[in-house]
């Protein structure tokens, strides 16, 4: 499910997908009638459609670019999965927006602009997921501006930027894309980036079971772990970070980025860059890392497993696997696999035992300082240590926690 939303059967089919996981396209088909009533296809096509039906309500875009931007090979193929998905046809749906005076112009910029409400369960405590975000962002790569997190995406058609911003019932997302055909990719690295297809009443009830973090449950229902938009990503961005406070690590990284990451022209201002990937970083000279020699190795060693595709960060990794390769990178220790693992690979058992802020948090929920203790301890919190790793560093006093009350770039 997790490599459909991120647009493998519209670019490969369901041999590309098939292929991807190790199965037979039969076997596939047979797994996912089984477990969701519907094949790998349908699914894509209902994705289709309600990309579609974003852009036919929220642009003034000729129905037949709406087709080729959503991804239906044929006009046919379009109306058809509209009419079924929705029981209105394109044009039916363009006209009920229009008659509310909702529909935008068609954006005459190389940009191509969109407004959406991305859904959530409730209950959703944002703050320590837009407070991370904005925190540890990168100069050029994000910024947090008048209420609103902002990022660049490398999308497969093209750069594109997202707003983000809580309100108490949605997310609001303004996008920018240099390709529409990418609104499906880019909303589901959105909803990835901010958990929000998590379950958060199974969480919650399963946390609260244990005494010592119950009361920080009630307190705070609902939070999330924050994730990423690109796995490759945030592995060198955890490297950088290895034993250094969050403003160093920005730094760090802010300087790769303005060196090394590919020119994006924001049309809000403020943002200048795309991430470099690791191929680029592994033609840095020695003085692009303002570091020890050893993390200094420790970054172009994952480059090289990056860049060579050893470790494999696609939306469906298998999260055993990508421990064992991540781990196996000199210099790389339990800290940073699963951190990794959390925030890149979405595992909701993942466990940073030996994190500061996790450690101190146990000590005093009056759990003795030592990583086995501690590790013993969570074994309570299971399946969903990730989670309660969230509660744990919110009970200091760390602007990660919160929103942000002023502009952070």
């Amino acid at each position: 499910m997790r490599l459909i939303g991120d647009g493998v059967v519209d670019r490969d089919g369901v041999t590309g997908l098939a292929r991807r996981l190790g199965y037979s396209v039969r076997q596939i088909e047979r797994a996912m009638q089984s477990e969701l009533g519907a094949g790998p296809l349908a699914i894509a096509r209902a994705g289709r459609a309600q990309s579609a039906r974003t852009l036919i309500e929220t642009t003034t875009l000729p129905l037949a670019q709406v087709a080729h931007a959503s991804g239906f090979g044929s006009i046919r193929a379009f109306n058809e999965a509209v009419q079924e998905v929705f029981a209105m046809t394109p044009s039916q749906l363009r006209a009920a927006k229009a008659g509310r005076g909702e529909a935008r112009g068609h954006d005459a910029s190389p940009w191509q602009r969109l407004s959406l409400r991305l859904p959530f369960r409730a209950p959703f405590h944002p703050d320590n997921v837009f407070g991370h975000l904005a925190t540890t962002g990168v100069p050029g790569v994000e910024e947090w501006r008048d209420g609103r997190y902002r990022r660049t995406l490398d999308l497969p058609g093209g750069a594109g930027i997202v707003e983000l911003s809580p309100t108490p019932d949605h997310v609001r997302a303004d996008l920018a894309l240099t390709d529409l055909a990418d609104l499906t990719v880019a909303v589901s690295r959105c909803r990835w980036l901010l958990d929000l297809d998590c379950d958060p009443e199974a969480v919650d009830a399963a946390l609260a079971e244990d005494p010592l973090l119950a009361p920080l449950v009630r307190r705070t229902p609902g939070r999330r772990v924050p994730r990423t938009v690109d796995s490759r990503e945030m592995a060198i961005r955890l490297v950088l970070g290895q034993q250094v406070s969050t403003k160093a690590a920005r730094t760090h990284a802010g300087r790769l980025v303005a060196t090394y990451g590919r020119p994006v022209d924001d049309p809000g201002g403020g943002l200048t860059r795309l991430f470099p990937g690791p191929e680029a970083l592994l033609q840095a000279g020695d003085e692009s890392f303002a570091m020890p020699v050893t993390r200094r190795e420790t970054i172009r060693s994952l480059c090289r497993v990056l860049a060579d595709g050893a470790l494999d960060t696609s939306a469906g990794a298998d999260r055993d696997e990508a421990r064992q390769v991540l781990g196996a990178v000199p210099g790389i220790g339990p800290w940073t696999v699963e951190s990794y693992a959390m925030r890149a690979l979405g595992d909701p058992d993942a466990f940073p035992g030996t994190d500061l802020g996790v450690r101190i948090a146990a000590r005093a929920l009056g759990i003795e300082d030592k990583p086995r203790v501690i590790e013993s301890a969570s074994t309570r919190w299971r399946p969903w240590r990730s989670y309660a790793v969230q509660h744990l560093w919110a009970t200091g006093d760390h602007e990660t926690n919160r929103l942000p009350e002023k502009d952070i770039s």
